[in-house]
């Protein structure tokens, strides 16, 4: 069995990926976060090449071979390390030479969870603008038809000749609900936008009471909803109307996905608050934040949607309107915040961020 050398036994408790090469350029140690990192052990890839482990390995190869020319001491850049079959890895990549001659290249890979994150916000920002755009064009291009339609059909109702009526009433109604629908349809989607910000006091864990109690009425039996609070979270200004529901369309989303688990009494919704410090959000940093999370235990987000969630008319259950996330991003971001998921079989966590004063 291969010993870690006592040299490096001191790197097992750094949090970043460390791996050393010997002057071949194949693997000599990795420290525990390296074995994580490359889901496999020292003993697995001892002797072997690092660009082995990446289908983009060569960039690795020639910054051994450059470290091996001394063209450089230390050399720090940001790699996206491509893996068969499983997610990139973002990464900051640190390249040293070490004055060992036969383990001479030391690499410390740290995973960019934040660059990830402002990519993903990114995303999601301009995903909100252009799901803005698609509702102006929505509402320019079937609102006005809507109304027309709808009058053409009460006006064709009353011409309608008094011994076909009752027959032919049936029809001209059809049109006229379904002109109705659709404009109950335009109406939600234009709501947010439409409605006034009523900026006041917040206190988040009214807003989690209040869409605990709702829930609780529709669902009284098979579902336990666990709180999970930081009660030293302070009040922030904003509308707290829009935030209940923002909270409660997730939540009742939920809450419909867990039906198999409310069967069987078994169903978990959770709602969390924490503080989150340090926090950028739209290219801003904040000092403090809310993060509220909301989970539950359901079957998670049929995984060709999980990327569109937040777009309108997508929905993954049936009968499902596609409008409710659609409308809690808005209202979260007119917070200054954001909303993120994180969706697998067993475990959905909606993440709720918003700056605090």
């Amino acid at each position: 069995m291969n010993k870690t050398p006592h040299s490096f036994l001191g790197l097992d408790l750094l949090a970043s990926a460390v791996i050393v090469l010997d002057e071949r350029g194949c693997i000599h140690y990795l420290n525990l976060a390296a074995e994580t990192m490359l889901d496999s052990s020292l003993k697995a890839l001892q002797g072997y090449k690092l660009t082995r482990c990446f289908t983009n390995g060569a960039v690795l190869d020639e910054l051994f071979s450059q470290a091996m020319s001394r063209k450089f001491d230390d050399k720090r850049l940001d790699l996206t390390l491509e893996r068969s079959g499983r997610d990139a890895l973002q990464v900051n990549a640190i390249v040293s030479l070490l004055d060992l001659p036969a383990t001479p290249v030391l690499i410390e890979l740290r995973e960019n969870v934040q660059q990830l994150r402002l990519d993903r916000e990114e995303r999601l920002l301009d995903q909100s603008q252009a799901n803005k755009e698609l509702i102006r064009n929505l509402a320019h291009e079937i609102k006005n038809p809507l109304g027309g339609i709808r009058g053409a059909a009460q006006l064709l109702e009353l011409e309608l000749p008094e011994r076909q009526l009752k027959e032919l009433r049936e029809y001209t109604q059809v049109i006229i609900k379904e002109a109705d629908r659709l404009q109950s349809l335009v109406d939600r989607l234009l709501a947010p936008h439409k409605r006034p910000h009523i900026v006041g006091d917040v206190n988040i864990h009214e807003v989690c009471e209040r869409v605990r109690s709702l829930i609780m009425a529709e669902f009284p039996q098979g579902l336990t909803i666990q709180r999970d609070y930081d009660l030293s979270l302070p009040e922030f200004r904003g509308d707290q109307e829009q935030l209940i529901q923002a909270v409660l369309n997730i939540a009742h989303n939920a809450a419909q996905a867990l039906v198999a688990q409310i069967a069987t009494g078994e169903a978990v919704l959770t709602l969390q608050t924490r503080v989150a410090r340090q926090v950028t959000l739209a290219k801003v940093r904040y000092r403090l934040a809310l993060d509220l999370h909301i989970t539950d235990n359901g079957p998670g987000i049929p995984a060709d949607i999980q990327d569109r969630i937040f777009f309108p008319l997508v929905s993954g259950r049936d009968g499902g309107s596609g409008l409710g996330l659609t409308l809690a991003q808005t209202f979260v971001q007119q917070h200054l915040g954001t909303i993120e998921c994180e969706s697998r079989p067993g475990l959905t966590d909606f993440r709720i961020v918003i700056p605090l004063p």
